[in-house]
């Protein structure tokens, strides 16, 4: 019996005992996979980081005969499995140009005359459609693909309404334009934008305004990446407003007013789903806010910087201004681009806690940089600017002339029409 007993005791210690070694290695494991998890996520962070700071001059526009200042960029949405084949850019001298997107070789340009235009526009679902938003009251439609130099269709405000900035939902189904203030009146005015592949001639009228939610010139518009119902609008009255533009009144379609503090230079969205909103301000400062909080008693401002200027430190450089940001949906991070008055680009993280310097590009512009689309595709920049330069930027890349054009030196008429307004405001909801 002593005998057998030992030799059940091996058995169980024979058959068993990889089992036990197997559950120990699982607590093992288990215990320390927040760890893992957590470690991996930081590295895809610190490589995007990295493909930032790596940017490098690909391609360099050839400097056009008029040379203008570059103030807004916006890339054509390809079909599947294509790249982008265009860039528009609109210019301080009232035209917009059409390049090649690898090459950014010249292919055509259009005129606003007499108006000053305000932000450009590829179509989501077309790629040969672009729109610009003009001072005179209307927002005009190009088709890239003819030869005419006049507008396919054209979308008329009311007669007092001056644009200055504008932007198409995302499934192409409505166009809204913010209005310069005329007297006492401030409008975010809307047109359905159906039709539009057609490149029907007819002019078309407004659907519709708002006209309580601003009192003062509305600087930005931005409709939300996913959702075509969702729209952030910016004003120099300080004020970010968010509206639901399925519900059938003004008041019920605003959502959330959030308050700056100052004049509203860009505005975004960001975060999970895109449920955050952020701006910047004329006077270079940066609010950041939590839309999905509105319902909960968390406070909704996740960051307020007043003077960014005063708070990002740079090695042996400034940070002068800002341009703008972009959400980087696989790294869950939000990122801004700033600027020196010589032409250097700096790319900031953003996060709760503040923000800070991921990298710098140099030897690429000569003056302050206005404009700017990142593609999350290839990470890709390109950079427009007072130099009248358009750049393409590409991690690693290596640009066979490193010439840099001079600086410009004439008047901003888009500056001249911003008044910064730093009064205090109370936002009319949470």
């Amino acid at each position: 019996d002593v005998i057998a007993g030992f030799l059940y005791a091996i058995l169980i210690l024979v058959v068993f005992h990889p089992l036990v070694d197997l559950i120990d290695n699982f607590n093992l494991t288990y215990k320390y996979a927040p760890l893992i998890i957590i470690t991996f996520e930081m590295s895809a962070l610190e490589k995007i980081e990295e493909q930032l700071a790596s940017l490098r001059i690909a391609k360099r526009s050839t400097l056009s005969e008029e040379p203008a200042y570059l103030l807004d960029i916006d890339v054509s949405t390809p079909p599947q499995s294509e790249s982008s084949r265009f860039v528009a850019v609109s210019c301080s001298n009232k035209s917009i140009r059409i390049y090649n997107r690898e090459t950014l070789n010249f292919q055509r340009e259009y005129s606003s005359c007499p108006g000053i235009l305000s932000g450009v526009r590829f179509a989501h679902t077309c790629d040969s459609i672009v729109f610009s938003a003009c001072s005179d009251g209307t927002i005009k439609c190009w088709d890239i693909r003819l030869a005419t130099q006049k507008a396919v269709q054209m979308f008329s405000g009311y007669p007092s309404n001056i644009f200055i900035s504008f932007d198409i939902n995302r499934s192409d189904l409505i166009i809204c334009a913010g209005t310069e203030k005329v007297e006492n009146d401030t409008f975010l005015v809307f047109w359905d934008a159906r039709g539009i592949t057609n490149c029907a001639s007819a002019t078309k009228e407004p659907l519709g305004v708002y006209s309580e939610s601003h009192n003062d010139d509305i600087t930005k518009i931005c409709f939300h990446p996913v959702e075509s119902n969702l729209l952030a609008s910016g004003s120099t009255d300080g004020l970010v407003n968010v509206f639901d533009i399925n519900k059938d009144n003004e008041d019920d379609a605003l959502i959330s007013t959030c308050n700056s503090d100052s004049s509203v230079s860009f505005i975004g969205w960001s975060g999970k789903n895109y449920k955050q909103v952020y701006c910047m301000t004329h006077d270079e400062g940066f609010c950041w806010w939590d839309i999905a909080q509105l319902d909960t008693e968390e406070p909704i401002t996740l960051l307020h910087v007043l003077d960014v200027r005063n708070t990002v430190c740079v090695e042996n450089d400034s940070l002068n201004y800002l341009v703008g940001g972009l959400y980087h949906e696989r790294a869950d991070k939000l990122f801004l681009i700033g600027g020196t008055s010589t032409g250097n680009i700096h790319l900031l993280s953003c996060g709760t806690d503040g923000l800070c310097l991921v990298g710098t590009l140099c030897g690429g512009h000569s003056a302050t940089v206005r404009s700017f689309y990142w593609s999350l595709t290839d990470e890709s920049l390109l950079t427009g600017g007072e130099d009248a330069q358009l750049l393409l930027w590409k991690p690693g890349a290596v640009e066979r002339s490193l010439t840099k054009k001079a600086s410009m030196k004439i008047a901003s008429s888009v500056q001249e029409r911003v008044r910064v307004h730093n009064s205090s405001l109370k936002s009319r909801k949470k």
